[in-house]
């Protein structure tokens, strides 16, 4: 994940003649910092460092130069002077999450993570609706094989800050791993829709895409078998309505009224699979009593006539041969989707949002 706070306000601030006219010291501080970035950006460090370091001498009382200071140190594992530069920082009322985000990485990795656990939190209670400081406490605790608190950390990061797409990721990667592969299945779609086109992106295809193959299982001509869930307890808190498992006594009964006709799991099946689920789960009383981001902004796909390019795009790393085959023979529907998915991305916020506790 990027720690840059980048001295993006120094870029836009100066002209490309600036250097070529009689400059204040901060205006030279400037120039310095915004050619710092630039080495940085080319791995140069040592070089960067002295030009950050100059910088720092003619506006000591600009953070930003500290701030790139520490994130240089802290990218040559010099985690000692990163603490130094970063450390003071946090106390100034400028200090922004991703300045404790960095001082805890730099504690981290430079072998306390107690003390990276006590910057992330510092910076949680001064920026609760960060999403960066609860995924760097999960990666911590997770590190630490603590998977309950850092998938707490993970969805505490969804809730707050439903737009980051990390969180997700993490906890899809958890959850698929886990007995619970429900979880993982929604997480892992939201991530995909929120980080598009990256290397995660791929990863968390393949592994929907094989979480399907291994939870949906054809055992003859009129036996399936759904298993995303082994959580049947139903314990209503006190004063709240009874709500039903959601994974074992929602999610698994549609997806397997969703499975009927069907053979094998590949690709097409799985996109006949998740074009039934939808119909089917709309048809329930759950839809309504638990209304679900994820599975409306599938109906708004299917409505528009996308799903199938969907769900062939969302699940194409797991057999990029069918993907390929499916495209080559359907190039109006695949274009037509991307036309129609960029104008109409997954929007999620503080009020359309999804995260597990809003079922249990």
């Amino acid at each position: 994940m990027s720690k840059r706070l980048r001295l993006a306000s120094l870029v836009l601030a100066l002209g490309t003649s600036l250097a070529a006219f009689a400059q204040t010291p901060k205006q030279d501080a400037e120039v310095k910092g915004v050619n710092a970035i630039r080495l940085m950006d080319e791995g140069k460090l040592d070089e960067a460092i002295s030009l950050l370091q100059q910088a720092q001498k003619l506006d000591p009382a600009r953070s930003d130069y500290a701030y790139e200071l520490g994130y240089a140190y802290y990218q040559q594992k010099k985690y000692p002077q990163a603490l130094e530069m970063l450390a003071p920082l946090i106390k100034r009322p400028d200090a922004s999450d991703r300045t404790f985000e960095l001082l805890g990485n730099a504690y981290d990795d430079n072998g306390n993570p107690q003390k990276a656990i006590e910057a992330y939190e510092a910076g949680m209670r001064k920026f609760p609706a960060s999403g960066r400081l609860p995924l760097e406490l999960g990666i911590v605790y997770m590190g630490q094989k603590d998977y309950d608190k850092a998938i707490g950390y993970f969805e505490s990061g969804i809730r707050v800050a439903p737009q980051f797409s990390s969180n997700y990721y993490w906890a899809s990667k958890l959850f698929c791993s886990s007995s619970e592969e429900v979880w993982g299945m929604i997480y892992g779609e939201l991530f995909i829709n929120l980080e598009p086109d990256s290397k995660r992106t791929f990863e968390i295809s393949q592994l929907l895409y094989d979480t399907y193959k291994s939870e949906i299982k054809f055992a003859g001509a009129d036996t399936v078998k759904v298993s995303f869930s082994k959580n049947s307890m139903i314990v209503p808190a006190k004063g709240e309505k009874l709500k039903l498992p959601y994974g074992s006594m929602v999610y698994e009964p549609v997806m397997l009224m969703s499975t009927i006709g069907e053979k094998s799991v590949n690709l097409d099946a799985l996109d006949r699979i998740r074009t039934k689920f939808v119909e089917n789960y709309y048809r329930l009383p759950a839809s309504k009593d638990a209304p679900n981001a994820l599975f409306d902004y599938q109906r708004q796909i299917k409505q528009a006539g996308h799903l199938e390019a969907y769900n062939h795009w969302l699940l194409l790393a797991g057999d990029e041969t069918g993907f390929s085959q499916w495209k080559k023979a359907n190039p109006e529907k695949w274009n037509g989707f991307l036309g129609w998915f960029e104008g109409h991305p997954l929007q999620l916020d503080s009020k359309h949002l999804f995260y597990r506790a809003q079922y249990q």
